[in-house]
Formats: structure tokens, C-alpha cells, sequence
């Protein structure tokens, strides 16, 4: 006896909603990609920075160079998805960084510890390590454009221009997302076995109830920003 054939309304399957995904994916890459030819710029630099808004670990920042004369059909390809690093799941970053690494002209990434934060405050670190990323990527002054996501870098030597959300906008800029956020999470995975307690490995230095409660119950590790204002710190002795 055959089968009765299937009743009630009926729905998507997982393949065309997986190719929905896709299609999505492939068309805010394209624009990205768009915005940065849109430049008419051979060269097009990108930095980013991850771990700004952390408790604890690192600020990484990172730029990227793409020549556009350059980039190889199988690296436009293999960048297709390409995206704000923040909206992009952990499994896609990781497949995308080497990507990002075989297609880009140059790659720098500057790496800020805690300690140094704390010595000179978030943003002057954040902005100091945007412009050393950038000035060591020495991008042809003539042939690029430099692209900063979202801040102006007055010490930085580099003309460039600020992008808001650029990692939203420009590609180069989101390579360098890329860039950043991997080589934060995986030094703070790979450190996490030497701070017990705190679950690094999970929440990379993240701000979640989970890392608030360990802070709660066991204070704070060297890897902790002490001068970062947060409530997680309220009860604890800092001085």
C-alpha cells in the first residue's frame, strides 16, 4: 500500500529556506563589495577593532588591504559571505578568516592587553591601536583609501576616512572585522584553562549573566579591564 500523501498547509523546506539564507548572505556581501568599487580606488584598506566593549581579555584591532585589480575570481568566491563579523555565526568567521588571509594584500593586527587599557583608559587605547594597525598595513598613499569603522584617528598618519557601521558597509572593513574577532576569541580560548572559573572559553571576556555571576562569586582574574565600569563590579574592592 502506498503512502497517503501529506496534509494540512504546506511549508518550506529546509533547503529552500537554507537557500533563502544564502541568497541573503550572497546580496549584503555583494553590496559591500559594491560600496568599496563604488570608491574607484584600486586599493581599499579596511581596520576594525573586537573586545572594546569586553570585561576582560584584549582589544584586537586589525586592518586589511584589498586590491580590487587583484582579488581572483575563487577569492571573490570564497569571500562571498562576507559580513559584519558580529552578525555572522562563530562557524562562518572561522571559515572566512582564512579566506580573508589568502585574498588580502596585507594584513596587520595590533593587540592591546588589559593592563595597558587600564593604564591608559578605553578609548585612548582603542584609537591608538586603530591607527598603529593601520600605519603598519601602509597602504599605497597614492592607489588606497583608507576606511576606519566609526572613529576618527587624529595622531594617525594615515589618511583614511571614518565609516559608520562600516563593518555593515564596506568590505575591506569587514575582512578586518573578521580578522580582530577570531584572533580575540581564540587567544582568550586558548587562555582560559589558566583563569578557571570564569568560563572564558564560552563568553570570550563577553559581558553575560554567567561571567557577571563568576565575578560575583570569585572576583575578578589578571585577564579582568579594572577600570571598566560596569555593574558586574559593583560589590567588589577595586582600590
Amino acid at each position: 500500500m502506498r503512502p497517503l500523501p501529506p496534509t494540512g498547509p504546506q511549508t518550506a523546506s529546509a533547503g529552500s529556506k537554507g537557500g533563502k539564507v544564502h541568497r541573503r548572505r550572497l546580496a549584503r556581501s555583494r553590496r559591500l563589495f559594491a560600496f568599496d568599487r563604488g570608491l574607484g580606488s584600486r586599493y581599499v584598506a579596511g581596520t576594525d577593532e573586537a573586545g572594546r566593549g569586553c570585561l576582560a581579555g584584549p582589544l584586537v584591532a586589525a586592518a586589511v588591504l584589498l586590491d580590487y585589480e587583484c582579488l581572483s575570481h575563487s577569492d571573490r568566491r570564497a569571500l562571498s559571505g562576507l559580513h559584519d563579523s558580529k552578525q555572522m555565526t562563530e562557524e562562518r568567521r572561522l571559515e572566512m578568516y582564512p579566506c580573508v588571509l589568502r585574498a588580502a594584500a596585507r594584513v596587520s593586527v595590533v593587540v592591546r592587553c588589559a593592563a595597558g587599557i587600564d593604564r591608559r583608559g578605553l578609548h585612548v587605547t582603542n584609537v591608538e591601536a586603530l591607527s598603529l594597525a593601520l600605519e603598519r598595513l601602509a597602504p599605497p598613499a597614492e592607489e588606497a583609501i583608507s576606511l576606519v569603522d566609526g572613529f576618527r584617528l587624529p595622531a594617525c598618519s594615515v589618511p583614511h576616512r571614518r565609516v559608520i557601521k562600516g563593518d555593515a558597509t564596506s568590505a575591506a572593513i569587514a575582512a578586518a572585522s573578521v580578522i580582530a574577532k577570531v584572533t580575540r576569541d581564540r587567544y582568550m580560548r586558548e587562555v582560559a584553562h589558566l583563569h578557571p572559573g570564569w568560563g572564558f572559553d564560552e563568553h570570550v571576556g563577553y559581558s553575560t549573566p554567567e561571567h557577571r555571576q563568576a565575578i560575583e562569586e570569585i572576583g575578578i582574574s589578571p585577564l579582568h579591564r579594572r577600570s571598566f565600569q560596569s555593574v558586574a563590579y559593583s560589590q567588589l574592592e577595586l582600590g
